[in-house]
């Protein structure tokens, strides 16, 4: 390392360094920082100005350091070995360095080559680290411990195998040492590196687990917040893995954690307000903390209020800014949700198998990151589904204080738990809604746009009651409210007036369908309004108003209204603007619910559609050569996809003209290979939907397209698989008889299916219907399996409502049963049980259940069939007696 002491080198790589640095571009400075790596001293120098040259002020050595270990990150597999040989030196020598920057950028190094599969080329790095914690300087230990830290934290897995002969039985009992330690820099860093080994259970922690958690308890009230902090995080994550070792103790430990959600750290206060949230996730919740919830309660609604610091976030004091632009960073990623076929049940909508987006994030979603404030919301929230209507008696004397309080961000986080409550206490809160929803619709008119935009959210989650009741006392003048809010001049009261419109449309569905015109009204007026977030979120709002009120919306005067705004902006956006995905979701809605209506607009928005999945795998086989070309972003292609299928659902045979001119069943073969899952999802809802369109078009490809079906019936990928099935249920009613050759390729992968435990409910159903179709084309083929799928097959499909899938499902068990009526005797009941569960069969399918009912009757003879109807529950008997006479 000669040329390191040759100052004039040194001089000239630091002046090279800093003109580097001051370069106005950023892609001029990688430019130039990949020139300089192609010099071999150059990772030479980096770690000679981070640690030699004291000279130099900390953060150009810093600095230096950083980019040293971005050399790392990318090229360290290159570095000659004389260089990362004197790196790791250097690094364990100045680990201790006086100044914490230093320090710090020397761990980060450390951890950074321990990374990169360093930790088996370095067996001195760990021992050498253990040494050095034991060392009197004080920054020597400090530094040790934080390099420690961090390696904890990137390599814990490979620090509990056998590949480095299991270092954490060293490690683990070393850390303990220091939770007593005099410095409380060094104590925390102690417990953040055993807290790393906590979820994953390890062994050399287990092993030690009653003194960690004795440890813990001496540093519970420690001065230091960092280090309070470390302890309630060891505690939540302990209750979640080792609930045994804490539960002689945990009354203490509740009474801390109460103390500790109102430390006068906020950092503090929000690690323990987890505790709640993950103790309402155990079996022992109501047990262990009913005692404890008069106390509790207030803390949680205490920290719903909004900090003065929150406000200053949002912003709060800003009343209108409905003039102001949005800047591009306030816009979430927008992530498209592939479209899912799923089957209607008895009483709802469709039924989706989504977890919903945690909606007590909708409250104040610009400040991004988790606060008290939502931590303490959601708390409440999961605790409110525990306790239920118990959770009322210590939370309702706090709401009447709080509603009608003067100061409007103490009546603000009233109104926050009023929506927080909502899920758990429903049924105990019914009695008070008759009062609170024309308070909170009044509270849609305060000054206070914060207020405003919180009751939004709050009336959002009693949408549902607000249905159930009489139309015009409560629900025509919450809409007409918020729809007034929708045209708020204060844009966080228009994003939460449209999300709750949206979830009021979703409950209403057809009771708005009088206040069509109005509402139409409203939403258009609101395109002219919006700035470019809010716009995203008012497409939701359209794209749900179609999906509530389907065909009702097929009228000239509505579709005059609705269809020139959206073709505007269709017509503005570029191929590559990624606020098409919402407004080609929205399209899809209004595609399905204008049907016909939607003519006059189809063949542009079809051949824009066509256009866009061409485009995305032209550039996708372009991609082969990935260092020249960006990856193509193919949810251009999974949106287009959906809105194919919203057109071919919408228009039906009609679509046929389109199909026939367009290249789209060749584009759809390439998708359905696609490597990514949710392109294959959504082409296949498409293929099913053109299949029922103009299957003249689809039958052509069904020998190629058959295989690629079979091969994604992989429950694994939940929607791929959901969709492939349903395909292939349409396809068969479709090829008839046809269908013979190509069942080999899909039954049994479909018995394993609805035989398989914890199999989702949608994924079921649709594999039962799509079997009772293949049956019922093909019944020689599918009968001989009827014993190994009879009784899952029941069971799926008693709840859904009846309609055509399900009416050609049940034809498809009759007349398997007739060809092989032994497979069915086993589990006959569950059979007679499907029966029961049509409202109205067709008159043709009712005289088949009841040929095959009479049938075992008369098999079994009277007396065996009275003992066999005994075990029916009365309602099935009642029902079997009044229908078939059996």
């Amino acid at each position: 390392m000669e040329g390191c002491q040759d100052l004039l080198c040194i001089k000239i790589f630091k002046h090279v360094l800093q003109t580097t640095l001051m370069a106005p571009k950023p892609d001029y400075l990688a430019k130039r920082l990949e020139q300089l790596n192609q010099f071999p001293d150059f990772n030479n120098y980096l770690i000679f100005v981070l640690t030699k040259l004291k000279s130099e002020d900390e953060p150009t050595r810093s600095l230096s350091g950083l980019i040293l270990k971005n050399n790392v990150k990318a090229h360290y597999q290159n570095f000659p070995n004389g260089v990362s040989d004197f790196i790791k030196s250097e690094c364990l020598q100045n680990i201790g360095d006086a100044s914490p920057l230093i320090r710090a950028t020397v761990g980060i190094l450390i951890t950074t080559i321990a990374s990169k599969g360093e930790l088996q080329n370095w067996p001195e790095l760990l021992p050498k680290l253990c040494l050095l914690l034991d060392s009197e300087d004080y920054n020597t230990c400090e530094g040790a411990f934080g390099a420690l830290q961090k390696i904890c934290e990137d390599s814990a897995e490979i620090l509990d195998s056998d590949m480095l002969d299991r270092p954490l039985n060293i490690m683990i009992p070393k850390f303990l040492q220091f939770f007593k330690h005099s410095s409380p820099k060094i104590r925390s860093h102690a417990i953040a590196c055993v807290n790393q080994f906590i979820i994953s259970r390890t062994q050399a922690l287990m092993l030690h687990i009653d003194p960690f958690i004795e440890n813990l308890f001496a540093l519970a009230t420690d001065d230091e917040p960092e280090v309070r902090k470390n302890v309630c995080r060891a505690l939540v994550m302990l209750l979640e893995v080792r609930l045994d070792r804490l539960l002689p103790h945990m009354h203490n430990i509740i009474e801390y954690m109460l103390q500790r959600t109102q430390d006068q750290d906020e950092n503090v206060a929000l690690e323990a307000c987890e505790f709640w949230l993950t103790l309402a996730e155990q079996p022992v919740c109501k047990e262990v903390l009913c005692g404890h919830l008069s106390q509790l309660t207030p803390v949680l609604v205490n920290g719903m209020k909004y900090s003065e610091i929150d406000i200053i976030l949002l912003k709060g004091d800003i009343e209108e800014d409905e003039a102001i632009p949005d800047s591009e960073q306030d816009i979430r990623p927008r992530f498209h949700r592939s479209r899912t076929v799923a089957q209607q049940h008895e009483g709802d909508g469709i039924e989706e198998e989504e977890d919903e987006d945690d909606e007590l994030d909708d409250d104040d979603d610009t400040i991004s990151d988790w606060n008290l404030r939502k931590c303490s919301a959601a708390a409440l929230d999961v605790l409110a589904n525990v306790f239920r209507d118990d959770l009322l008696l210590h939370i309702l004397p706090l709401l009447k204080e709080l509603l009608f309080h003067p100061e409007w961000v103490v009546k603000e986080s009233g109104i926050l738990v009023l929506g927080a409550i909502a899920e758990g206490c429903m049924q105990g809160m019914i009695p008070y809604l008759p009062e609170l929803i024309p308070h909170l619709i009044q509270c849609l008119s305060d000054k206070k746009a914060l207020v405003r935009s919180i009751t939004c959210w709050t009336l959002s989650r009693y949408a549902h009651w607000v249905v159930s009741q009489p139309p015009d006392i409560y629900l025509k003048p919450l809409m007409t409210e918020l729809l007034k809010r929708i045209l708020d001049s204060n844009k966080r009261v228009q994003e939460a007036a449209c999300s709750a419109f949206a979830t009021l449309e979703e409950e209403a569905c057809t009771e708005l369908v009088p206040y069509l015109a109005f509402i139409l009204d409203t939403l258009v007026f609101a395109f002219s309004k919006y700035q470019h977030k809010n716009l995203l979120i008012l497409y939701d709002a359209i794209g749900t108003l179609a999906d509530s009120v389907g065909h009702h919306l097929n009228k000239p005067e509505y579709i005059q209204m609705l269809m020139p705004p959206l073709i505007q902006k269709w017509n503005q956006l570029k191929d590559e603007d990624k606020d098409l995905f919402p407004l080609l979701e929205c399209l899809s809605s209004v595609a399905t619910a204008l049907q016909s209506g939607f003519l006059p607009y189809c063949e542009p928005v079809y051949q824009r559609c066509v256009n866009l999945v061409q485009k995305t795998l032209a550039q996708a086989m372009v991609r082969s050569q990935p260092d020249q070309y960006e990856a193509p972003d193919k949810d251009f292609m999974i949106v287009a996809l959906d809105l194919l299928s919203g057109l071919a659902e919408g228009l039906g045979g009609t679509i046929e003209q389109l199909v026939a001119r367009s290249n789209i069943l060749t584009l759809m073969y390439q998708c359905m290979q696609d490597k990514m899952p949710e392109v294959r999802q959504s082409s296949f809802a498409l293929l099913g939907d053109l299949t029922k369109a103009c299957f003249q078009h689809v039958k052509p490809c069904i020998a190629d397209f058959m295989p690629i079906l079979g091969t994604n019936l992989n429950p694994e990928l939940i929607s791929v698989c959901n969709n492939a099935t349903w395909a292939i249920g349409e396809i068969s009613i479709q090829m008839g008889p046809e269908m013979q050759p190509y069942i080999a390729m899909v039954l049994h992968q479909l018995v394993e299916i609805i035989n398989r435990p914890n199999t989702p409910k949608t994924l079921l159903e649709n594999t039962a219907i799509t079997i009772g179709r293949l049956g019922y084309v093909c019944p020689q083929e599918v009968a001989p399996m009827l014993q190994q799928f009879i009784r899952p097959w029941c069971t799926s499909l008693r709840n859904i409502r009846d309609n055509e899938e399900k009416d050609s499902a049940f034809r498809g068990i009759c007349t398997m049963i007739s060809v092989n009526p032994g497979g069915v005797v086993q589990d006959f009941i569950f059979f007679c049980d499907a029966v029961a569960s049509w409202m109205n069969p067709k008159d043709d399918l009712r005289d088949m259940f009841y040929k095959i009912l009479h049938g075992f009757k008369n098999q079994v003879g009277e007396e065996n069939w009275r003992r066999f109807s005994d075990q029916f529950p009365m309602p099935l008997k009642e029902r079997l007696a009044t229908f078939y006479g059996v």
